[in-house]
């Protein structure tokens, strides 16, 4: 029997100084998703904040 390919998909969220939260970018793979928000958080200049979300 097959398996169903994996259909999560993980969001990269930022939040700017003024709490407006924007979509950064979208992976299906976890990692990758966590190698994004580290390139991000390097380059943080201001008070922004970045998490990770599991979508559906």
């Amino acid at each position: 029997m097959e398996r169903a390919p994996d259909s999560r998909r993980w969001e990269v969220w930022r939040q700017d100084d003024n709490g407006n939260r924007y979509l950064v970018s979208t992976h299906t793979d976890k990692a990758a998703a966590e190698l994004r928000l580290a390139e991000l958080e390097s380059g943080v200049v201001h008070k922004q904040s970045y998490w990770i979300t599991e979508g559906t």
